[in-house]
C-alpha cells in the first residue's frame, strides 16, 4: 500500500472511539494489492477485504465546485451531529452538491451480523435472518447544462488571458435556474474517491491561487459599476427619477464635494446626460448626485430590499455574506465608534466604499432585472426551485427602461461597445472593483439575453481582470456558445480591447476604517472601463 495514502494516528485514533467496528485503512485497492493481502489474510486477523461502490466523476475539474466531493466521515463531523445518522466509517458529503445534499443522496447502511472467534477470526460471515438491508439514497437532478459548462473550462483553461487569473462564472435562467457555475482554479474531485493521498492534499493546499475555495459563492468583492443598477433602480422605485432625467450638474470630468472633487473616470467628463446616457456610459457624476439624493441610511436600506444585503440561498454550501450593513450606525471603525464620512455616500452610489458583494447574489439581482423584477433564490436541482426573496416593485416601464439602457452598453459608444454582442441583443453593464491592500482591481461583466425576451443571464468576475470591457467578450462568447450552439463560440476573444475608461489610481475608500481623521479618497470614481 503506498505510504503516502495512509496516515496511521488518524486510523488508530478513529478505531479507539469504535474498537468493535472495522476501521477503514485503505480505500482504493488494485488487483495486485488485493491479492496480496489475501495471500496473508491469515496472519492479519479482522482483515475485511471487500468491493463497494465508488465515484467518478467523469468531467473532473470542470464540475470540481459544483459536484464538491465525498470522503469518510470525521469524528468531529460525527460528534457535531452534521449528518444524521450517520457513523464512523460512513461516507458523506464534504463539498459542493455532495454535501448539500448528502441526506437526499446518500441513503442508510444495512447490517449485516457475523460470528467470530474471540480472536476475531470469521466463523460464520453471515446469520442467517440477522441481515438488514441497506436503503439506497435517492437521485437528483439538476439545472446545469453540462455542455456550458465543459465549455466554460475549457475557454478559461486554454485563454492565455484567463488562465493566469482567477476568478468565477454563473450563469443561469432568468427563473435563477443554474446552468454554469464555474470558478477558477478548480480541482479533480477524483482526487478524493477512496481517499485523497496525503500528497495531494497537501498541494491542494499549499497552492496559493486556493483551488479548493468556490469564489463564485464565497468569493465577495466591490460590486463596482454593476451596483450601479441597484442604485438606479432605487431612484426610479422612490420617484426620483425617471429614465430622461438629468441631473442638476452635468459631468465635467468630476464632482466637487465639500474640500474634495471626486472624479469621473472619463477627465473631459460626459456632459449632461440622463438616466439612460449615464448607465450606457458609467458616468460616476451623475450617480454621485443621485446617491445623494437617496442618501446613504436609504442607499443602505433599499439595497437590502433589492436582495444584495443578505446570501442569496443557492444550494450549495459556503456561500459568503455581503459586506453591506443595514444602517450607517451599523460602520463602525478599529475603536467600535460608529463613523460614516459624507464622501462615503459617493463611493457607496458607484459601487466602491465598504460594500462588497457574490458573484452569485450579484447574478441572482440582475436575473430579476430579466425576469420582471422578483429575486429568487438561485438553485442547482430541479425539485427545490428558487424560493422568492424579494420584488425590486419596479414597474414594467421602468424594467423596461433599464433592460434597454443595459443594452446601451453593449452598443456602440458604450463601456462594452467592443464585445461583439449587439447582435445578439445582449444587455449588461461592465464594473471595475477596486480591492484594498493594492491588490489589482476586479473585473465585472453581467449581461443577459435577448434583453427583450431573456434566456440566460451570466456573471463574470475576474481577479486582476483589468477592466469590465476586457470581461465583457468572454460573457458574449458563453451566451453565443448557449443561444446559438457549439459551432458559433469558436470566434475569438479580442483581448486588446480599446480602452473605453482610463483607469486612474487606486482609492483608499476600502481602507477608510483605518485613517486618523476623516477623508474619502478624491479619486473613489476612477474605477476604470467598467
Amino acid at each position: 500500500i503506498p505510504e503516502d495514502t495512509l496516515d496511521i494516528d488518524a486510523i488508530v485514533a478513529e478505531w479507539r472511539t469504535a474498537p468493535f467496528r472495522p476501521v477503514l485503512v485503505y480505500g482504493s485497492g488494485d488487483f495486485l494489492i488485493v491479492s496480496r493481502l489475501q495471500e496473508r489474510r491469515a496472519a492479519i486477523p479482522g482483515l475485511v477485504i471487500q468491493a463497494e461502490p465508488r465515484r467518478h466523476y467523469p468531467d473532473g475539474a470542470a464540475v470540481g465546485h459544483v459536484a464538491g466531493y465525498a470522503g469518510g466521515i470525521s469524528a468531529t463531523e460525527l460528534e457535531g451531529g452534521t449528518f444524521r445518522e450517520a457513523r464512523m466509517g460512513d461516507i458523506v458529503g464534504k463539498a459542493g452538491l455532495e454535501v448539500a445534499y448528502d441526506s437526499v443522496l446518500r441513503g442508510r447502511a444495512g447490517v449485516r451480523y457475523a460470528e467470530v472467534t474471540p480472536a476475531g477470526r470469521m466463523i460464520r460471515g453471515e446469520l442467517v435472518g440477522r441481515t438488514v438491508a441497506p436503503t439506497p439514497g435517492a437521485s437528483i437532478q439538476t439545472t446545469i447544462d453540462l455542455p456550458l459548462q465543459r465549455f466554460i473550462d475549457s475557454m478559461w483553461t486554454s485563454d492565455s488571458f484567463l488562465r493566469r487569473r482567477n476568478g468565477a462564472v454563473i450563469a443561469m435562467r432568468p427563473d435563477g435556474g443554474v446552468l454554469a457555475l464555474y470558478s477558477f482554479p478548480s480541482f479533480d474531485p477524483n482526487l478524493f474517491v477512496g481517499g485523497i493521498s496525503t500528497a495531494d492534499w497537501q498541494a491542494l493546499n499549499a497552492d496559493p491561487r486556493i483551488p479548493l475555495f468556490d469564489r463564485a459563492v464565497g468569493g465577495t468583492y466591490p460590486p463596482a459599476s454593476p451596483f450601479k443598477l441597484a442604485v438606479a433602480a432605487m431612484g426610479l422605485k422612490r420617484g426620483l427619477v425617471t429614465m430622461t432625467t438629468r441631473m442638476a450638474e452635468p459631468c465635467t470630468g468630476g464632482y466637487q464635494f465639500g474640500s474634495r472633487r471626486f472624479k469621473c473616470w472619463k477627465p473631459e467628463g460626459h456632459g449632461r446626460v440622463d438616466l439612460t446616457g449615464a448607465i450606457k456610459t458609467s458616468c460616476d457624476v451623475y450617480f454621485y448626485q443621485l446617491g445623494l439624493m437617496l442618501g446613504p441610511d436609504t442607499l443602505l436600506a433599499d439595497a437590502q430590499r433589492l436582495g444584495l444585503g443578505e446570501p442569496s440561498g443557492i444550494d450549495l454550501p459556503g456561500e459568503a455574506r455581503p459586506g453591506l450593513e443595514r444602517r450607517i450606525k451599523d460602520y463602525v471603525d478599529a475603536r467600535g465608534r460608529s463613523v460614516w464620512y459624507g464622501g462615503e455616500t459617493l463611493n457607496l452610489s458607484i459601487g466602491q466604499g465598504r460594500n462588497t458583494q457574490t458573484l452569485t447574489g450579484m447574478v441572482a439581482f440582475y436575473a430579476a432585472l430579466a425576469n420582471g423584477g422578483l429575486n429568487q433564490a438561485p438553485f442547482l436541482v430541479t425539485r427545490r426551485r428558487g424560493a422568492p426573496r424579494t420584488d425590486l416593485a419596479l414597474t414594467p416601464e421602468q424594467l423596461a427602461g433599464l433592460r434597454n439602457a443595459m443594452a446601451e452598453v453593449v452598443a456602440v459608444g458604450g463601456t462594452a461597445g467592443f464585445s461583439g454582442g449587439g447582435e445578439l441583443l445582449v444587455a449588461g453593464k461592465t464594473g471595475t472593483g477596486q480591492m484594498p491592500s493594492g491588490q489589482a482591481d476586479a473585473g465585472w461583466f453581467i449581461g443577459f439575453a435577448p434583453h427583450d425576451r431573456p434566456e440566460i443571464v451570466i456573471g463574470m468576475v475576474v481577479e486582476a481582470g483589468e477592466h469590465g470591457s476586457t470581461v465583457a467578450p468572454y460573457v458574449v462568447r458563453m451566451i453565443r456558445r448557449y443561444l446559438l450552439g457549439p459551432d458559433a463560440a469558436v470566434i475569438s476573444v479580442p483581448v486588446d480591447l480599446p480602452v473605453t475608461e482610463a483607469l486612474g489610481p487606486p482609492s483608499d475608500a476600502l481602507a477608510i476604517d483605518s485613517l486618523p481623521e476623516p477623508a474619502v479618497s478624491d479619486s473613489a470614481g476612477d474605477e476604470g472601463p467598467r
